[in-house]
């Protein structure tokens, strides 16, 4: 079976099924794991240059008010034909995040092939190891896919035995866009909650919308986590002044107890794959100093 992947999490999805070997196409900003992605032909290229305009910039170019408008990604349909896909992993999730189900449906539908087109669009952890047994299915491997989903909740399951012993909750804002300021929503507050923390300013999947510095003011957050969508850390400490130059913000509880961090939201909060586990992992450590899975590394985690 010949797949393409056009959206970063369902390559982590098809990996962690053991079938990269599979996969003959790939989005741009698929690189998990980095190894095997790597030999994998690109089909989509960036429609803005990410590293060189601001957040406030990128933000504008894609209509951030309604967090719709046009996609970063553009589809080489060309490359997408030559490569003869059986089946075709995309989302319809996020119109910006990634290439549409509907853009790649066109698409398919030019093509002389018989291509399945599967969209993903899970809105919490539940759903997001869903999607390993629904892309399982479509690949053969059902059980297999079942059984790694078992494995992935039993992980959830020792983030929250790990950090039962601690009855304070740490009240947490999440920031998912530094200009305009977003807060983290669909899979996030879970990821918090079960690593023993209380999410603020947004619940279990929602699709959010920009929230103003007062309402995080207000809210009073022990700690602060900046995560920006598809920022790798080096990126989002290149854009801290939005935050550290806002008025009051030495005020924050979290500021003062210095608990602020940088997070690798591109690998463990932004994208539903099988990393989210992994993200609720590090937030026990960030929350409560608490250890499942392998040590949490300053790649994964820093203090601000």
């Amino acid at each position: 079976m010949r797949i393409v992947s056009l959206l970063p999490a369902a390559t982590d999805i098809v990996a962690e099924l053991g079938l990269a070997d599979r996969l003959v196409g790939r989005t741009h900003e698929c690189d998990w794991p980095p190894e095997q992605v790597a030999r994998v032909p690109v089909v989509t290229a960036a429609d803005l240059d990410q590293d060189r305009l601001t957040s406030r910039e990128l933000s504008d170019a894609v209509g951030s008010s309604a967090h719709t408008g046009s996609s970063l990604y553009t589809l080489d349909t060309e490359r997408l034909a030559a490569l003869r896909p059986d089946v075709v992993l995309t989302q319809d999730l996020c119109e910006v995040c990634a290439v549409s189900y509907e853009k790649v449906s066109g698409a398919v539908r030019l093509l002389d092939a018989d291509t399945r087109v599967l969209s993903l669009e899970p809105r919490t952890l539940d759903g997001v190891l869903d999607c390993l047994v629904t892309v399982g299915e479509v690949l053969g491997v059902r059980e297999r896919a079942e059984r790694k989903r078992a494995e992935l909740l039993a992980r959830l399951d020792a983030v929250r035995a790990a950090v039962a012993g601690h009855v304070e909750r740490p009240r947490v804002v999440a920031v998912e866009w530094l200009d305009p300021l977003w807060p983290a929503g669909h899979w996030v507050p879970e990821q918090i909650d079960v690593a023993g923390g209380l999410p603020l300013l947004a619940v279990p999947g929602e699709h959010t919308k920009p929230m103003t510095w007062e309402a995080v003011r207000a809210a009073e957050p022990d700690t602060v986590l900046v995560l920006p969508c598809g920022f790798p850390p080096e990126r989002t400490l290149r854009e801290t002044a939005l935050l550290t130059g806002l008025p009051g913000w030495q005020d924050l509880p979290a500021v003062r107890a210095g608990q602020v961090w940088i997070l690798d939201g591109p690998s463990y909060f932004n994208r539903p794959g099988p990393r989210v586990v992994r993200g609720a992992e590090v937030l026990a450590h960030v929350l409560h100093g608490a250890r499942t899975g392998a040590p949490v590394t300053t790649a994964e985690s820093r203090l601000l």
